[in-house]
């Protein structure tokens, strides 16, 4: 389009240049491709409505660039976007039967999880490769009723972008995870003789660290480790 094209023509802004019965042949374009939109993804399977991998990702941005040009563009017919359509199916399919046969093609394609706490202690090298924050951490462990890092034993990050949080059958004291201005109203109370590491929640070695360093991420900022009442 020129420059000199362009001025306030209400019908060019809403109908375009296409006759006022194409908006009638959108309106069936659209209804075709969403019936056979909705076709393919049943037959990519469940996982397609859930949380998705990286892979699964990719193949839903792919299926929403593939279906516009056939609901809109005049001179593109709708069965070109069905073969478009099915090929994407086949391509997902493929890659899901691939991974299936081999592990390590799996790991490439859909990645793996990784172990952000270990005995209640952040694996901060874990956590930044993962780029997830401390407070995005303490968010997903606080909607569990969570609320200090001694109660959880593992925690990973799947490759579906899910947390899946393991508890010690019998909590212990830990670093507290409740956002600051709620600690004084939750049930806590200090533990004994226990200073944990604020950024890591790694116990110190000695009761009254000062200014050491912490041994996994060398903080040295220390606080009392605390356990639920």
């Amino acid at each position: 389009m020129r420059k000199e094209d362009i001025h306030w023509d209400w019908y060019r802004i809403l109908i375009g240049s296409a006759p006022e019965t194409f908006l009638l042949e959108v309106f069936l374009r659209s209804v075709f491709m969403y019936l056979v939109l909705l076709i393919i993804l049943r037959l990519m399977g469940k996982r397609m409505g859930g949380q998705l991998t990286i892979s699964e990702l990719a193949v839903m941005l792919t299926l929403g660039a593939i279906i516009c040009v056939p609901m809109q563009i005049p001179d593109r017919g709708v069965l070109q976007g069905t073969v478009v359509l099915i090929c994407a199916m086949a391509f997902q399919r493929g890659f899901t039967l691939a991974g299936f046969n081999s592990r390590k093609l799996e790991n490439i394609i859909q990645g793996k999880e990784s172990m952000l706490v270990k005995n209640g202690i952040i694996q901060v090298k874990a956590l930044d490769n993962a780029n997830i924050s401390r407070q995005q951490l303490f968010g997903v462990l606080r909607s569990q009723r969570i609320y200090n890092l001694g109660e959880v034993e593992r925690i990973y990050l799947e490759a579906c972008g899910l947390f899946s949080v393991f508890k010690f059958a019998e909590a212990r004291p830990g670093l507290p995870i409740t956002p600051e201005k709620d600690k004084s109203v939750n049930a806590f109370f200090a533990s004994a003789n226990l200073m944990v590491c604020q950024s890591c929640g790694k116990p110190a070695e000695t009761a009254q660290p000062g200014k050491e360093h912490c041994g996994n991420c060398n903080s040295q900022q220390w606080e009392p480790a605390i356990l639920n009442i």
